[in-house]
């Protein structure tokens, strides 16, 4: 019976599809286990890449920003917000700044190229047209610049004395916005004949308030430029432009040795005179030959960029020792 059994027991199992051997647990293979080994080694290896990706992106952030910080803030051409050739044609000067033609042309004043037959020092061959030309006037003149936003700005006015061989023969004032920032400009007693002079007159402008050298008006959106009648012949103005900026932004003219040593030589004798009386005789601003065109020349080694090599260092250090543990692995 149990031969019968087991057999119709057999016969059942046949039927359904089923085996009689004992359950066995299956065997975890060797290849298997490499398997998992490779796929831990293959995810390590992804979150690295990712950590390294990341350090990368940051020292390629800090050096595009310093590049920037560097070399991309806007040229001289694009802060100057207005620029006039007074008495000439328009004209774009070394710096890409664009002269308008005279606006004052046929209304007020009269326009001279009397210094075209002169060269002009100081001044670059390209750019002499700048002091070459002129609007001068019998009376108080100006110009009107429209200023929108606030900020720092600069105005530059251009001269040069190409008529008169001495000092005193035409001495004016020019004023901003009613504020005199110019006093008793006598262009040859400052540099002398045919030679290019810059007067430089930084301002402010914020929350309708006009700052200019220590003094406060209320400022309306027009910046009016006056050139005052004095004792002395008539105002003028061969160029004038006005900037976004401060004063180390200014193009500096060349240097003009003869005058500078000259003023170095008087300074010297002043002193010397003045030690034997017992005292240093202070000298005076307005002092012959003084030359008044702008700020010194900015260093262009003064700054420091030894900041940019830590992040790079970083990297590295981070990425190295990495690269040696998946070369292990």
């Amino acid at each position: 019976m149990f031969r019968a059994g087991g057999a119709s027991l057999r016969s059942v199992w046949k039927r359904f599809g089923l085996r009689s051997e004992r359950y066995r647990p299956p065997a975890v293979s060797v290849t298997q286990e490499q398997g998992e080994d490779r796929a831990a080694c293959e995810a390590m290896q992804r979150v690295t890449a990712r950590l390294v990706a990341g350090l990368l992106a940051a020292v390629l952030s800090l050096l595009s920003g310093q590049c920037w910080a560097d070399g991309g803030s806007p040229s001289l051409a694009e802060r100057v917000i207005w620029a006039v050739n007074a008495g000439g044609d328009s004209h774009v000067d070394v710096h890409g700044i664009h002269f308008k033609k005279d606006p004052l042309e046929g209304k007020i004043g009269k326009a001279s190229d009397y210094g075209v037959r002169l060269p002009i020092l100081r001044s670059s061959p390209e750019d002499q047209i700048l002091y070459q030309t002129e609007r001068y006037n019998e009376d108080t003149f100006g110009y009107d610049v429209p200023i929108r936003d606030d900020g720092d700005y600069i105005l530059v006015m251009k001269y040069a004395e190409v008529y008169f061989a001495q000092s005193q023969q035409k001495v004016f004032d020019v004023r901003v916005n009613g504020h005199t920032v110019v006093k008793d400009l006598d262009i040859f007693d400052r540099v002398g004949h045919s030679t290019a002079h810059d007067e430089i007159v930084p301002f402010s402008i914020k929350k309708g308030k006009l700052s200019v050298q220590g003094e406060v008006s209320t400022f309306n959106g027009k910046l009016t430029v006056e050139f005052v009648k004095g004792y002395y012949d008539n105002p003028k103005v061969c160029a004038l432009y006005v900037m976004k900026g401060t004063l180390e932004d200014v193009p500096k003219l060349q240097p003009h040795p003869g005058l500078e040593k000259h003023e170095d030589d008087e300074e010297e004798e002043e002193e010397s005179e003045a030690g034997e009386e017992g005292g240093k005789k202070k000298v005076q601003p307005g002092s012959k030959y003084k030359v008044q065109s702008g700020p010194r020349t900015p260093n262009p080694y003064a700054a420091d960029n030894s900041s940019l090599m830590f992040p790079i260092l970083v990297a590295f250090g981070v990425f190295i020792p990495t690269l040696f543990c998946l070369c292990r692995l």
